[in-house]
């Protein structure tokens, strides 16, 4: 008679089995419909195959596609090894590289002599079909170095050779499925056949390791899901978010471009994207300004021995370009602005009645990125952040960060964002300070998040050198979240640079740092703004906010006399002296997305009045002018982020 285990579930509810269970059959005890949709496990916190035996007095849970981001990359993560199966079926010379999941799917490296095509794209994409009719087991093997390295010579996969090599592990695990192998930690989904769509989409290089000296190796991106719904439903969303490329609407709205001439990664901001930038720094400065925030500015390049100081130069060294030398001084542009605050607060000395003191920057910083992950405005290497070190005692720390919560919460839903996830990030393994330290600035972050009733999920491992972080994500248009705010809590810079305050006994202590930043990185944020509106901004930080548009070159003087008169008032308007026809011009302001026409002819210059057209498309005939400057008043007043034009 075989004995029993006892099992607790995710809810801390318990559950009773026979000795020897895998958890696919636990998954089958619990239910048909958890077992029809699981793909992996987790065995007290470990990520494993179904397969795997079940111990006793084990916590197990059971992940399927939907369960959470860990679902969607161990099942994109599996059919990356059915396209590397296919493709290596179809053009046998192809080396292997890697084949991660990402964000939003996989891709799989290969080297190749000749480039792959579209046509080559769908012949691997009908193969990847087959395999996965075949309903292929995933089989997990473990190997010895030795071995492992002998069955990748013998393939001839010499990348695979390579990370053998790197690995520090005795044993070696690999998984199979057919007659194709590839090294792999796992979990994997249980057999191909749990992939019921799949769609390869693009074809990129990228160095071996990101590294410009390694070989150059063709990248195929992909996606798959558990049904040709989801696809469909992707697919759409990925033609939306074509049509709301920063960069392609970037260069139609006159904004940013790239120069080669100046340099990968560092943008060319023109007149409408220079104001665009300076509206929203503008409201930051004021509404830091109103919560109690007071303004720095610092250098951009500082001595290296201040960097070594920070922690940076040992920690961050591969993001921060070389130094320079000044006068036989080690130099290098600053990658961070924490340090200069820190010279800033210890200029002169502090007392407790000074605290919390609060000091904001939009501080351009200079950080090393590979030209393989530069992407618009999303990564470059020359950014802005909205940066600000708020210096205070152990006792104001949980009021900080409430504070700071709730003023990034205000500002990011001002400018449309009102869904996000947040994340609490832990301890990495390179770090430093003391553990008591970390401890205590985690339980900070986490009870400020608990006090505010907001949703959190753990990010373990994902803390900053110098201390744990909370991160907001925010929900764009169409769904895609991106990364915004950071609050971090340092117990570890203060001491680094010996900095203190005097306390009420009138001895030295050390103040606690936060640094947090709203925005994050101004340019990334000013693309995501770009993409979450498709460059069809609100009009309080529209570039240009209305548009005169003379029907005929001889009301140019009427509308060049309104153009004054709304300027006046503050109102960001241009005029179209153009000799074309009117829906010619109207059809070109939309396309720039305009927030206003304002057409004028004989009767608006009679009835010294204007006609209105909104971009999307709304007319209001015979509009005077103090009611459209009310109307314009309004919106910026209010901060809409819709354009509802009132008849007054």
């Amino acid at each position: 008679m075989s004995k029993s285990i006892t099992v607790k579930l995710p809810d801390n509810s318990q559950i009773k089995a026979e000795e020897g269970i895998d958890l696919f059959q636990l998954a089958q005890k619990i239910g048909p419909r958890l077992a029809k949709d699981a793909i992996a496990g987790r065995l007290d916190d470990k990520l494993v195959d179904l397969r795997e035996k079940v111990p006793d007095k084990s916590s197990i849970g059971i992940i399927t596609f939907g369960t959470d981001d860990i679902g969607k990359l161990i099942y994109w993560h599996s059919t990356s090894h059915v396209l590397a199966q296919a493709a290596k079926s179809l053009f046998p010379e192809i080396k292997l590289g890697i084949g991660p999941a990402i964000d939003n799917g996989f891709y799989y490296d290969f080297e190749r002599a000749e480039s792959f095509s579209e046509e080559d794209l769908v012949k691997i994409e009908q193969k990847m079909t087959e395999i996965i009719k075949a309903d292929l087991p995933f089989e997990r093997r473990v190997l010895s170095k030795d071995e492992a390295l002998k069955l990748f010579k013998e393939k001839g996969e010499d990348y695979k050779i390579e990370l053998i090599k790197e690995l520090g592990d005795e044993e070696i695990s690999i998984y199979q499925q057919g007659d194709f192998v590839d090294l792999c930690k796992g979990p994997h989904i249980p057999s191909t056949g749990k992939i019921k769509a799949v769609k390869l989409l693009s074809i990129a290089g990228a160095y071996w390791k990101g590294d410009e000296k390694r070989p150059m190796l063709q990248r195929i991106y992909g996606i798959s899901f558990p049904s040709n719904k989801e696809l469909d439903e992707y697919l759409n969303r990925l033609e939306e978010a074509k049509r709301r490329d920063h960069r392609l609407l970037g260069k139609q709205l006159d904004l940013f471009h790239f120069d080669e001439e100046l340099g990968p990664g560092l943008p060319l901001w023109h007149p409408n994207g220079a104001r665009l930038r300076n509206l929203i720094e503008d409201y930051w400065k004021g509404v830091h300004l109103q919560n109690g925030y007071e303004l720095l500015a610092i250098p951009h390049i500082a001595k290296k021995d201040l960097w070594v100081t920070s922690g940076h130069w040992d920690f961050y060294r591969e993001n921060m370009y070389s130094p320079m030398k000044v006068d036989d001084v080690d130099y290098i542009v600053k990658p961070m602005n924490c340090p200069g605050h820190i010279l800033i607060y210890k200029s002169q000395t502090r007392s407790y009645r000074d605290l919390p003191l609060k000091w904001a920057e939009m501080g351009t910083v200079y950080r090393y990125e590979r030209s393989g992950v530069l992407h618009g405005l999303m990564r470059v290497r020359g950014f802005t952040q909205d940066d600000a070190h708020i210096f205070c005692t152990k006792e104001q720390i949980e009021e900080q960060i409430l504070e700071i919560l709730k003023l990034a919460l205000k500002i990011l839903k001002t400018f449309g964002f009102k869904e996000y996830e947040i994340f609490l990030s832990t301890k990495p393994e390179k770090f430093v300070g003391s553990d008591a330290h970390w401890e205590a600035a985690t339980s900070a972050l986490e009870k400020a998040l608990k006090d505010m009733d907001l949703e959190y999920k753990i990010d373990p491992g994902e803390g900053v050198f110098y201390g744990p972080k909370i991160d907001i994500k925010i929900k764009d248009a169409i769904g895609r979240t991106w990364q915004c705010s950071t609050i971090q809590v340092d117990f570890n810079l203060p001491q680094r640079f010996d900095v203190n305050f005097t306390n009420r006994n009138n001895s030295n202590e050390q103040p606690i740092m936060i640094h947090r930043a709203i925005l994050g990185s101004f340019e990334r944020f000013i693309g995501v703004l770009i993409e979450h509106y498709a460059g069809a901004f609100p009009v309080w930080f529209s570039p240009v906010q209305a548009i005169l548009l003379p029907i005929a070159t001889r009301h140019d003087g009427y509308a060049n006399k309104v153009a004054d008169l709304l300027k006046e008032e503050g109102i960001r308007v241009e005029v179209d002296v153009r000799t074309e026809t009117t829906s010619k011009k109207v059809r070109d302001a939309q396309t720039q997305k305009v927030p206003f026409m304002l057409i004028v002819g004989d009767v608006e210059e009679k009835q010294d009045v204007v006609s209105v057209r909104t971009r999307d498309g709304k007319d209001f005939r015979d509009i005077k002018l103090q009611d459209f400057i009310k109307n314009v008043g309004r919106l910026v007043e209010n901060k809409s982020v819709l354009l509802d034009f009132e008849r007054v």
